[in-house]
């Protein structure tokens, strides 16, 4: 169906206006978060939170979010991307709520394993094996394990910018162009494992491979998401593939935000390149914390012959059921038609209403998961590129768009689910253009 233009999608589905609903103050909010201050460190249990504002939710329902104060919000961070069913999906918590009562871990094998693993390899069509886990930090750890121990080498390539997790040997900021530990304590030299180049920049890994022979991996964001949502230039991907193929080195996509996101077979079916490891999960099990490493047999039998991959939690019954029941739903009624049209409207629709308020904003991505930030409207490439634009200001805003129900991350990342249609359309672009008109002001 051929959409509206843009202003009119807002007068065909009037919304009551934010502000004549908004709590004056946030006070359960400002309760609960003062008690949570004196019970945990920052009054988080992550640090991704501490940019945030300080709202408590009570529950989420498809694209929406509701506070303890009784406010609304259309939610586009979608806790960090796991809920791409959207909140609550009954068929997910329906399957997963029926099988807990039989039991969640069992400390052996149990009969939805095969049924998640088979449904796993069908749905991403390139992988042979398949490990589940519960977070993308340990399985890019056992990723990069495996190809040290399928190599015989020490280093592995990965790029500025990109998220592999919150350990000591992938977590890194850049300083002055130049990487650097993420966090006090961390062990320094630990990122001495690792190559550090430009995103986008082929030219820079071929020299690096030639130059070096102690790399095992190269791993790699096929969507640079985490920051800036920088998707990946014409044949780079191809590129990357064919070099680690010359050079022995095995290529491992981080798919924890790409997979079942940007297509049902993840990043490997949109771009039309095999890597040799993928790591999974977010959007894979409709909210419910499950991660999963997959790919070649020649590669992941190696965890029965001597590579230790463990975890209590690893393929329990929840996490099977959540597998099970999220990838049939998006089998049977793929969202990505919808997703292409409704980003691709959002942002356009982001762009338009800075402009009307002589606001920079820009957007970059793909439809399903994307940038916003201030700055030149020209793309970006790599994570240079990302550093050049006004990140702070959008950081700020992001606070305003909460105060008029618009729940986005302060990093710029806008998840879009398939809970979202044109009711929420709607309300996101009247909220959006009223809190651009107070920043504006």
């Amino acid at each position: 169906m051929e959409h509206l233009p843009l202003r009119r999608q807002v007068a065909r589905f009037p919304v009551t206006a934010w502000e004549a609903r908004l709590s004056t103050v946030l006070e359960r909010s400002a309760a609960f978060s003062s008690r949570a201050r004196e019970l945990t460190p920052g009054g988080v249990h992550s640090n991704v939170r501490l940019s945030a504002p300080s709202i408590f939710f009570e529950r989420g329902e498809g694209a929406w979010l509701y506070d303890a104060d009784g406010n609304d919000y259309v939610d586009y961070l979608l806790g960090q991307g796991p809920n791409f069913l959207g909140h609550a999906p009954a068929r997910v918590n329906d399957a997963v709520a029926a099988e807990a009562r039989r039991g969640s871990v069992f400390g052996a094998n149990h009969v939805l394993e095969n049924e998640a693993g088979e449904l796993f390899l069908d749905t991403v069509g390139w992988a042979e094996r398949v490990r589940f886990g519960v977070t993308g930090t340990e399985s890019d750890q056992a990723a990069l394990r495996l190809a040290r121990a399928a190599t015989g080498r020490n280093r592995f390539v990965r790029f500025a910018g990109t998220y592999h997790g919150w350990l000591d040997n992938v977590l890194m900021s850049m300083v002055d162009g130049k990487p650097a530990p993420g966090s006090a304590g961390q062990l320094s030299h630990s990122l001495t494992e690792a190559y550090v180049l430009p995103f986008n920049d082929a030219a820079a890994l071929e020299a690096t491979l030639a130059e070096h022979d102690d790399i095992a991996a190269v791993i790699v964001e096929p969507v640079m998401f985490n920051n800036g949502a920088i998707p990946p230039a014409e044949g780079f991907l191809a590129h990357v593939r064919r070099l680690c193929d010359a050079h022995g080195v095995v290529l491992i996509f981080d798919e924890v935000i790409t997979g079942f996101r940007v297509a049902l077979g993840g990043a490997a079916e949109r771009f039309g390149v095999r890597p040799d490891l993928a790591v999974y999960g977010k959007a894979m099990a409709g909210g419910w914390p499950v991660s999963a490493l997959a790919g070649s047999a020649a590669l992941m039998d190696r965890f029965a012959e001597g590579v230790v991959h463990a975890g209590t939690f690893n393929g329990s019954v929840p996490a099977c059921a959540a597998v099970i029941a999220s990838l049939k739903a998006l089998r049977e009624d793929p969202p990505y038609a919808r997703l292409e049209e409704y980003g691709d409207s959002l942002m356009d629709a982001i762009v338009e209403i800075g402009r009307d308020h002589g606001l920079p904003l820009r957007a970059q991505g793909l439809p399903m998961a994307f940038h916003v930030s201030f700055g030149d409207p020209a793309p970006v490439h790599d994570y240079a590129g990302l550093a050049g634009l006004d990140l702070d200001r959008y950081a700020a805003f992001s606070h305003t768009l909460a105060d008029h129900g618009v729940w986005v991350a302060a990093r710029g990342i806008w998840y879009v689910s398939a809970a979202h249609a044109d009711k929420e359309m709607a309300a996101t672009l009247e909220r959006f253009d009223t809190a651009a008109a107070q920043v504006s002001a």
